[in-house]
């Protein structure tokens, strides 16, 4: 009986988050809270637990309190069978620095990679709102004998040019990777597509070691997965790309099949969530078959009273609606919305409260905010450019335990 190969984890959650400010102020990017329930780091991970591997390192660095904490309390495997997940900080073994950019953070960790002894390296984001199987990307890696695979998003050439792009031959061998480029080139069968990278690679495990260390000897490197060690993957013939819209994931229906939201904007962020909430989502979160998983607090269901209402909403559990309305907003966990309140298109973190009468249009008001009696926050926009943060597209937000103003 042939041996399963043995496939090592990597997800790389060390991101600032600076795009994303305020609910980055205080948490790592991959910690913040996203669809009510979830944090960003959940989506990675359940669809690496969902192909069944099991033995996963989550590397990470800036404010990681909180991110360390949700994945210790959270994602916890069977240690009988050697499965974990842990976060892994910046540990400085190489010397007293912290990670110079995703590749360095990966050389830094290399005694994990030393110590585990796999066949191959899954190295993912952790960031990113989608359902995968990546043991399809895996298999096709394995079959074409690549040192990397680079999952690849089709876009419209319009818009390749915010990404990192992959221009790849009919057999699918990448023959160049480009950082943004101002002229995205098409793809063999779609001209008008160009492949985005996803940030989501497999590495044959030799072949990463090999070229980290080749980047650590580079002083003109800047030690990044996609500007530096793609192209260096490229030059040496062994880069191919696995194109995303071919992953079958168990449950998924037509419309959310290949969806992938980099939310590292605010906009991005409150569009993602405007995905969850429409009447035939193009994201679906009740897929059991590739369940998304994560903490849930121990709370009653959510009540609604004194005609109380939410429309196209998710409401999370332990919410009170007392008497105010709630139209096409995610409502988490343990909220508190009382007589009168208007809430639409809007986004509301765990333990926020609404005061009596007040009004929150297009907003994302982060954990505990609370907004007092008669408040209007996104109604008058001079205003709120004045108190609060506004994002290009007009989403007011407020940070974590931010006093709204009346």
């Amino acid at each position: 009986m042939a041996r399963e190969p043995r496939v090592l984890g990597m997800v790389l959650a060390g991101g600032e988050g600076k795009r994303l400010w305020p609910l980055t102020a205080d948490r790592a990017k991959p910690a913040v809270p996203f669809g009510g329930n979830y944090r960003l780091i959940d989506f990675v991970l359940s669809n690496l637990v969902n192909a069944g591997y099991l033995r996963i390192c989550v590397l990470t660095q800036y404010k990681s309190h909180s991110l360390d904490r949700h994945i210790t309390q959270t994602w916890r495997m069977s240690t009988v069978i050697g499965n974990y997940i842990t976060p892994v900080p910046a540990q400085q073994r190489l010397g007293p620095r912290w990670y110079t950019g995703s590749a360095d953070a990966i050389l830094q960790s290399s005694n994990l990679i030393y110590d585990d002894k796999p066949d191959y390296i899954v190295v993912f984001g952790a960031d990113h709102v989608y359902r995968m199987d990546p043991r399809q990307m895996v298999a096709q890696h394995i079959a074409s004998g690549a040192g990397v695979t680079c999952a690849g998003l089709r876009v419209p050439r319009t818009e390749a040019t915010a990404f990192g792009v992959i221009n790849s031959d009919p057999d699918k061998r990448i023959i160049d990777f480009l950082e943004k480029p101002a002229e995205p080139p098409g793809l063999p069968d779609s001209p008008d597509e160009a492949y985005a990278s996803m940030g989501n690679y497999v590495f044959t495990t030799q072949a990463l070691l090999d070229v980290l260390k080749e980047d650590s000897e580079d002083e003109g490197s800047v030690h990044d997965m996609g500007a530096s060690i793609m192209p260096k993957m490229v030059k040496h013939g062994n880069a191919y790309v696995y194109d995303f819209s071919d992953n079958d994931v168990p449950g998924a229906e037509e419309r959310d099949r290949g969806y992938w939201r980099d939310v590292g904007t605010i906009d991005a962020y409150y569009d993602a969530h405007m995905d969850l909430v429409a009447v035939h989502p193009i994201f679906n979160l009740y897929n059991q078959q590739w369940p998304i998983y994560t903490y849930h607090p121990q709370l009653p269901p959510a009540k609604f009273i004194e005609g109380g209402i939410a429309q196209e909403s998710i409401v999370g559990a332990g919410t009170i609606v007392a008497g105010a309305t709630v139209r096409h907003s995610v409502i988490s966990p343990n909220v508190r919305l009382h007589a009168g309140a208007y809430v639409e298109g809007s986004v509301l973190m765990d333990g926020v409260q609404i005061g009596r009468g007040a009004v929150v249009r297009r907003a994302i008001l982060d954990k505990d905010v609370v907004v007092p009696e008669g408040a209007h926050i996104g109604v008058e926009p001079e205003l709120d450019h004045q108190r609060y943060h506004v994002s290009d597209g007009g989403i007011v937000t407020l940070g974590k335990r931010q006093l709204a103003l009346p």
